[in-house]
C-alpha cells in the first residue's frame, strides 16, 4: 500500500474536533498499518503524571501535553507549490512512484 502522506509533509486537519479544524501542521509519525498520524501542535491531549522514583532518576509530577494520533482520513495534504490542500494522484514512472498535486500537477517529493 503506498502512503500518500509522509513524516515531514505539512497537512490541514479537515474532520475532527473543533478546536483542531482548518488547523495545519507538520507530520511527525505516520503509522499505516493502523491508519493513523501525528500532527505537529493538533489533537493535544493532557497526561496527569504522578511521580516516581526507580533507578536514580526522578519523574517530576504534573501535567504533560503531548500530540494523539489522528485517523489519516481526517487530514488532508497542502501542497507546497499552491500552498492549498489537495487529493494527491500517484504517478509511476521509471518504476518509481511520484506523488503529484490534482489541482496544479506540480509534483510533491521534488
Amino acid at each position: 500500500m503506498d502512503v500518500k502522506i509522509r513524516k515531514g509533509d505539512q497537512v490541514e486537519v479537515i474532520s475532527g474536533r473543533l478546536e483542531d479544524k482548518k488547523k495545519r501542521g507538520e507530520v511527525i509519525h505516520v503509522s499505516p498499518e493502523d491508519g493513523t498520524v501525528t500532527v505537529q501542535g493538533v489533537n493535544l491531549h493532557t497526561k496527569h503524571q504522578r511521580q516516581v522514583q526507580a533507578q536514580n532518576r526522578t519523574l517530576k509530577p504534573g501535567k504533560v501535553r503531548f500530540e494523539a494520533a489522528m485517523h489519516i482520513s481526517n487530514v488532508m495534504l497542502v501542497c507546497p507549490k499552491c500552498s492549498k490542500i489537495t487529493r494527491v494522484h500517484l504517478s509511476r514512472e521509471g518504476g518509481a512512484s511520484k506523488r503529484v498535486c490534482k489541482k496544479c500537477q506540480a509534483f510533491i517529493d521534488d
